[in-house]
């Protein structure tokens, strides 16, 4: 009896190590609405009749669509929540459930200053607090044997009377460039990526990748929508292959093999 039940314990304990190598590495994801998952769908309701009717949303965070460029070997956990900066990230729990299920030899991209950086908001983070911010995110990554990447906040569709994109985040994309270079860790640059993306396709033709609508064309917004901060499945797919573009300048070379080849 004594035994079985000494087999039993290896033969349990061989099932847990086998079953742990095979964890798949995840990619945790930190960060706004711009690179939040957004809902597949919404209901209205008809005032008059009072019946419900479910349509598309066509919203999308360019992290959801993250996993369509990823092999089978890679997990993409995206944290990223609408309106967060780093300070509420922090408070609502949501970087400490993060980093609580991050393990050595996964990756967690961070890219926050949209709501941090807007003095109105009750997401407000001073300067000197979103740096702090940043360099304990990567202190905590580092701790768990995983891999920082750091992300300035993508551009917003803004341009001048000349036709030329406009900066929108003020000194906060400057601070996460100065944490990188600070902390050696991996820095993609996705305000100059997506303003090179905007700037490239021009006024007119870089409303394609947002969230717009003209009056009467969605049943979300009958006055029409003119969104120049959030993606739609367009603009956040080609934002997505513009992040794995630039990892590959990079020696992430376990990253590497979670892309897919195509």
């Amino acid at each position: 009896m004594k035994l079985s039940i000494k087999y039993l314990a290896v033969l349990l304990l061989g099932v847990l190590l086998i079953s742990s190598s095979k964890r798949p590495v995840h990619i945790f994801m930190a960060g706004d609405s711009t690179m939040a998952d957004k809902t597949l769908t919404r209901t209205v309701t008809d005032s008059a009749t009072g019946i419900k009717t479910t349509y598309p949303y066509l919203e999308r965070g360019w992290g959801q669509l993250l996993p369509e460029f990823l092999n089978e070997k890679a997990i993409v956990k995206n944290y990223a929540r609408n309106g967060r900066s780093t300070r509420t990230f922090i408070e609502e729990g949501l970087w400490s459930d993060l980093i609580k299920n991050t393990r050595k030899g996964d990756f967690v991209i961070i890219q926050f200053g949209h709501n941090d950086g807007v003095i109105t908001k009750k997401s407000y983070t001073n300067p000197a607090q979103f740096r702090l911010n940043f360099v304990a995110f990567v202190n905590e990554v580092k701790a768990k044997g995983a891999t920082p990447i750091l992300c300035t906040p993508v551009a917003r569709r803004k341009f001048d009377s000349n036709g030329m994109l406009e900066k929108t985040h003020g000194e906060f994309p400057d601070i996460i460039r100065a944490v990188a270079k600070q902390e050696k860790v991996v820095l993609i640059d996705m305000e100059v990526l997506t303003s090179k993306m905007l700037q490239d396709a021009g006024v007119e033709e870089s409303n394609k990748f947002f969230h717009k609508f003209s009056p009467g064309e969605s049943p979300f917004f009958p006055k029409g929508h003119d969104d120049n901060t959030h993606f739609n499945e367009k603009g956040a797919k080609k934002v997505a292959e513009l992040f794995l573009k630039e990892t590959q300048k990079h020696n992430l070379k376990n990253l590497k093999k979670l892309i897919k080849q195509r």
